[in-house]
């Protein structure tokens, strides 16, 4: 087995706005740092007070598995010569609430397919195919402890 260290530095910006002496008093946001790339900004989601300008821990786990799905589906369709003109997924995923804590119960991936105006109608059929296949090859996904489905959606781009 290979490992793969990831690193990051989490600092809370928020404390430069003042201490956490009431609930409702203090900045929820933060920067992450990884070396070499540009720092994130985020901050809690304004339903737990937080900046909804910034990107929220709920957001980037979503931007996470729909990312690698992404990823992971366009390396298959890279082997089996399916070339892939444009991708778009407009996932969602859902947080449940109980009793003061939380946690994501599940997440639908979209993704909408171009494929070159060439493929066949095999290659057509076996890009949709190809999001099973994806959905157990993302690390992402095989890493979180709720569902990851999707409803793909593939198809030919209009020949120019």
């Amino acid at each position: 087995m290979r490992t793969h260290p990831y690193r990051a530095v989490l600092r809370w910006s928020g404390a430069e706005h003042g201490a956490t002496q009431t609930y409702a008093g203090y900045s929820r946001e933060y920067v992450v740092e990884i070396e070499g790339k540009a720092p994130l900004r985020g901050s809690a989601d304004p339903l737990f007070r937080g900046d909804g300008g910034l990107h929220n821990p709920e957001d980037i786990l979503l931007a996470a598995v729909t990312a690698c799905h992404m990823l992971s589906y366009l390396a298959l369709c890279s082997r089996e010569g399916i070339p892939v003109v444009g991708y778009t997924d407009r996932s969602s995923a859902t947080l449940e609430e109980e009793q003061g804590s939380g946690r994501v119960t599940g997440a639908l991936l979209r993704p909408d397919v171009l494929l070159a105006p060439t493929v066949t109608e095999a290659q057509l059929a076996r890009a949709l195919e190809l999001h099973d296949s994806a959905r157990e090859q993302c690390f992402i996904a095989n890493s979180v402890n709720f569902p990851v489905e999707h409803e793909p959606a593939v198809a030919r781009a209009d020949a120019p």
